[in-house]
């Protein structure tokens, strides 16, 4: 399947007719995708709505039909400046193999403000001719060629992507898109189908008396499932009421965030902090001020102290040498009296006497140096002074020093306090911001409330239609329990447990492939070629596990959030290679808040080849320059196209042959 041409005329904010050529031949090659460039708000999702509602009609999950009829639904998908009498329209082309060879068909609704019995008008051309009878079957058509149950696998969004990386199990949309893609349902089909087989023959060997009774059985069976489908409905309606609800809590608590709210429900705590850190300011000072009461100002001299400790050294050693002359002169004429006595040669003591002269001169030098005294300080007062420099002031500097880091610290805490505090919202502002998270929370309780008590009705539901089926087994075993054609029923259930085996199996059998398909994809994507090994895949919830090479579980949280995401566009890859549909895959918001890694891993992996066509809806800030650069050099875009938004109009205009650069 290849989709080959998109029509729009005056749907949504595309007012006149707009083409848009999905082709993928470009230059004679086959280039597989198509680029589409837009603004939020700008027309993007609206272009995916127009594919689903051509393929799908009324049953189309487009995303702004909420509740809406289907009637109400149309009228207010119809631009704004569409007058009285036009019509809207929506064409889509594509082309599939049929027979050996391609056809193109062209599918064609059309509608005015007043659609015909509350629908749309369906066309169908097959090769430009009508073909009324495929049109009155198209959606038994359809569901041939892309399924309902499985589109969401080929036509998909970012906010899809992130919500299903999100959640640790799959939802609802997604799981019963796997099982349609396994086949699952065809069992569940043919269990329900043999039922009624069941049933059929259950009546034609009853009795009167018998049949009334199994009918009344029956009633209150349609009954019971009658409540169980309109309690599913009402979930599903308050589902939407309470997502909204969050997003309204959200959006609350970013204004309230922003503007100043939780700064102002903080501005007593933050009050008291700024006392207590002027309290520690001050104490601070004080020892600051404390150590300047001692020797510590001195350190501003220190140049002069040093200078004044080499002038001490030197006079005390001056006045030691004078006083050690003095004394060594009596000594050696002591020493020379004494020598003489002893009866030395005259040769030795003439020795002994130029010896001490000498060592007498040399002391003489360093007595009689000019050295002015002027500090005249003492040998007790020096080694005070080598003290202080060598031991006081350095302590004492290093306490300065650190007293001064703890006193920046204070005032730059204190300064950042104030500041928050100045910032706060007023008390009017404060109140508002509050009653509008307030209210937002009110608002999710009162609908998680009555999402918890539908949950309730369905589980009910539920037990209450089981309870009937088993009513009406029993009644039927018991009373028929004689009849001859209690075979069939016999045989009946022993098929139905055979189904029921046969489903497991095949479920066992289908998953272990998806789990390959799933690895070998989320493997590729991923930067981290060693982080994981194997996926795994839940066979009753179809929830996703991890494990690395040494066969241990990957917590899915130790994922960052871009791998995450990595994982469920692998899961939904894996998903589209497994159901052996060669269809396109259109995708909205592709790149939500992935790194730059893992962008490039998308660019250059994912993207040329996730199919043979991929419609690419993107802003700015997802497919960037540097992107387009990358998917350019790699000769995979066969056209592009922006989508221009008019506010004042509210008017989108298609530019083809361009992009935002």
């Amino acid at each position: 399947m290849l989709f080959t041409e998109l029509v729009l005329e005056n749907f949504g904010p595309y007012a006149g007719k707009n083409i848009i050529n999905l082709q993928t031949e470009k230059d004679n090659e086959t280039r597989p995708i198509i680029l589409i460039g837009g603004m939020n708000g700008g027309g993007k999702t609206t272009l995916m709505d127009a594919i689903r509602l051509a393929l799908y009609g009324q049953r189309a999950q487009c995303s702004t039909r909420n509740n809406l009829s289907y009637s109400d639904f149309l009228i207010q998908a119809i631009n704004n400046q569409t007058a009285l009498g036009d019509e809207t329209r929506i064409e889509l082309a594509f082309e599939h193999f049929i027979d050996d060879q391609w056809k193109e068909i062209r599918i064609v609704r059309r509608w005015n403000k007043q659609p015909k019995d509350g629908k749309d008008t369906l066309g169908i051309l097959e090769e430009d001719w009508p073909a009324k009878a495929l049109a009155e079957t198209w959606d038994e058509y359809i569901e041939t060629l892309l399924p309902l149950g499985i589109s969401n696998l080929f036509l998909f969004d970012g906010e899809q992507v992130k919500e299903l990386a999100e959640q640790e199990t799959p939802p609802t949309s997604v799981i019963e898109a796997i099982q349609s893609l396994l086949g699952l349902e065809l069992v569940e089909r043919l269990a329900v189908d043999l039922e009624v087989l069941v049933n059929r023959k259950r009546k034609k060997l009853a009795t009167q008396s018998q049949l009334k009774t199994i009918e009344e059985i029956e009633d209150k069976l349609n009954y019971y499932k009658q409540e169980l489908e309109t309690a599913k409905q009402d979930q599903s309606s308050i589902q939407n009421k309470l997502d909204r609800a969050h997003d309204k809590i959200k959006e609350a608590s970013e204004r309230f965030r922003i503007e100043g709210g939780k700064i102002a429900s903080e501005s007593s705590t933050l009050k008291q902090n700024i006392n207590q850190l002027k309290d520690k300011l001050q104490q601070q000072r004080n020892e600051m001020v404390n150590l300047a009461a001692t020797s510590l100002p001195l350190a501003l001299i220190t140049p002069l102290l040093t200078e004044a400790k080499i002038q001490g050294e030197t006079e005390v050693k001056q006045q030691q040498a004078i006083l050690a002359k003095t004394v060594l002169q009596q000594r050696d004429k002591k020493l020379i009296s004494y020598l003489e006595t002893l009866q030395l040669t005259e040769e030795k003591l003439q020795k002994i006497q130029i010896f001490l002269q000498e060592e007498y001169k040399t002391l003489n030098q360093d007595a009689i140096t000019t050295l002015e005294y002027y500090l005249e300080i003492t040998e007790k007062e020096l080694n005070q002074l080598n003290t202080l420099l060598d031991y006081k002031l350095p302590s004492q500097l290093d306490t300065a020093t650190k007293y001064l880091e703890i006193l920046q610290t204070l005032e730059v805490d204190l300064d950042n306090t104030d500041r928050k505090l100045q910032v706060a919202a007023s008390p009017e502002d404060y109140q508002k911001l509050s009653d509008a998270l307030t209210n937002a929370q009110k608002e999710a309780a009162k609908y998680q409330t009555e999402y918890n008590q539908a949950e309730k009705r369905i589980k009910e539901a539920q037990k209450a239609v089981q309870m009937t089926i088993k009513d009406l087994r029993s009644f039927t075993d018991e009373a028929l329990e004689k009849q001859n054609n209690e075979h069939i029923i016999k045989s009946a259930a022993k098929v139905q447990n055979t189904l029921q085996l046969f489903k497991e199996r095949l479920t066992l059998k289908k998953l272990n492939k998806l789990e390959g398909e799933v690895t070998e994809c989320f493997r590729y994507l991923l930067h981290k070629s060693d982080l994981v090994h194997r996926v795994a895949i839940d066979t009753h919830n179809f929830s996703l596990s991890l494990y690395d090479p040494q066969g241990e579980t990957v917590p899915k949280h130790r994922l960052s959030a871009g791998e995450k995401q990595l994982l469920s566009i692998a899961f939904l890859w894996g998903l589209a290679r497994v159901s052996g549909r060669n269809l396109p895959i259109a995708i909205d918001t592709p790149l939500g808040r992935l790194d730059s890694s893992h962008r490039n891993n998308l660019v250059e992996r994912y993207f040329p080849t996730a199919s043979h066509q991929v419609i690419l809806l993107s802003t700015d800030t997802e497919i960037r320059q540097e992107e387009l650069q990358q998917l350019t050099e790699q000769d995979v875009i066969a056209h592009t196209y922006l989508l221009e938004y008019d506010q004042n109009n509210r008017q989108t205009t298609v530019h083809g042959d361009r992009y935002f650069w």
